[in-house]
């Protein structure tokens, strides 16, 4: 192995020498300089996980050439190199990579305001050009916006998965808003980011109600004495109120905080990183983010027809002099209930409806804000800013013709996300 590996570097050497250079094709074909940049990292690779590194940003800096370099021998060698020692060093086609080797005195590395980031800085898998986003929202009642773009409106009282991976970890806890009534929402989260190579050490974050703190359990606000290049970290922007994670080796943002009594969770992530570890037994197995509520779960029109209706008894107390007393909340009217989210939200989306429906059904103004602050958190987070606004149908009377529910399947962008998801995984499986 040691041998092979040997041979090919030394025939980059060859390629890359100034020899080489009047046979190396046209000029914008690049293939000398990610051979020169591979020989550089292999080099300078003292464990196999960094030889894999390594390959991975080789592969990608030739894909990258590839148009250009058509007819380059040189550049078909390296292909086939590549794929040769990925397969000695059993290496993953995803994956970190090695940083691009600096090629003059002053480079600074853009991530971050830190110099040369090291392995710890997410790459597309082998085939895309660009990172895939899906984005994943929690709040209210709670409402639930999958990595798929399903909206849902769930029960799930008690402790349940948003997500779980091999690199990370969320689950949250929901308690009953009003008592005897199915509506819940969140009041602790956990978020674990598992131990990974020079990354990040095992970081737990955990918050709930009137408490979000700044820094992870241990005190720390990053990945640990591994993280040496700003892979992990953790910034307070609103103090006790908004919370954000950067984790920069998986190219993913979670945004955690508190409005009112309660939280929200939202997160961004590579598709790749969102359906790694799924197997085909279980489909992921319980992830609320990625495949939703179990059925059992969700709020349906039935649901909804009783809740808005405890919701109008107690406005027509109200009206009547006897208000809730004890621990009954206050009645609003639909009408009032629309004006107020109508304040924040001005398009009549699902958040809207969402908002209406948790003001109905717990009398709570917090909850309008909840809502502004997950659709400012899907403007800021989802890959596709066309696809913000999300409308269904319902035969809702209350809520009009666009109700929290599951997605039409035709018009939707499901059947679109799912097919991106099964090409991914097929092309993955092939390279396995």
């Amino acid at each position: 192995m040691a041998t092979r590996r040997g041979l090919l570097l030394a025939c980059l050497l060859a390629v890359t020498s100034p020899l080489a250079t009047v046979a190396s094709g046209p000029a914008e074909c690049r293939i000398l300089r990610c051979n020169s940049d591979f020989v550089a990292s292999s080099t300078a690779a003292h464990t196999a996980w960094e030889q894999c590194a390594a390959l991975r940003a080789y592969a990608h800096c030739t894909h990258a050439t590839a148009r250009a370099c058509r007819g380059d021998l040189a550049y078909h060698s390296a292909r086939h190199g590549i794929d040769d020692l990925m397969a000695q060093h059993n290496c993953s086609r995803d994956g970190p990579t090695a940083p691009t080797p600096p090629h003059g005195r002053n480079r600074v590395a853009a991530d971050w305001g830190r110099a040369d980031p090291g392995v710890c800085s997410y790459s597309p898998p082998e085939g895309e050009r660009d990172i895939v986003y899906r984005h994943c929202g929690l709040f209210g009642d709670p409402h639930l916006r999958t990595f798929m773009d399903d909206f849902q409106t769930c029960k799930v009282e008690g402790a349940w998965p948003l997500v779980d991976n091999p690199y990370l970890s969320v689950q949250v806890t929901n308690i009953p808003v009003v008592p005897g009534s199915s509506a819940t929402a969140t009041n602790k989260l956990t978020i674990i980011f598992k131990e990974y190579a020079e990354c990040t050490d095992v970081k737990m974050y955990q918050a709930e109600t009137d408490s979000l703190p700044p820094a992870f359990v241990d005190g720390s606000k990053n990945g640990g004495p591994r993280d040496t290049t700003g892979s992990l970290r953790i910034s307070e922007l609103v103090p006790g109120r908004h919370v954000e994670i950067q984790a920069r080796f998986i190219a993913t943002t979670l945004v955690v905080r508190q409005i009112g009594r309660y939280l929200t969770f939202a997160v961004r992530a590579p598709a790749a990183v969102t359906a790694s570890g799924v197997g085909d037994t279980n489909g992921g197995g319980l992830q609320l983010c990625l495949n939703g509520c179990p059925t059992s779960e969700r709020i349906r029109e039935n649901d909804y027809r009783e809740l808005l209706s405890r919701a109008e008894q107690r406005a027509q107390r109200s009206r009547a002099g006897g208000g809730g007393g004890g621990f009954e909340p206050a009645g609003f009217t639909a009408d009032f209930a629309r004006a107020k989210c109508k304040e924040r939200l001005h398009v009549e989306d699902l958040y809207f409806h969402s908002c209406v429906f948790d003001l109905l059904t717990t009398g709570d103004l917090n909850f309008t804000q909840a809502a502004y602050s997950a659709f400012e958190d899907v403007k800021t987070l989802s890959p596709d800013k066309d696809r913000i606004h999300i409308y269904r149908g319902t035969s809702d009377p209350t809520l009009g013709s666009a109700a929290p529910g599951r997605p039409r399947g035709v018009t939707g962008p499901v059947p679109l996300t799912l097919a991106i998801l099964a090409i991914y995984c097929s092309v993955r499986a092939s390279l396995l």
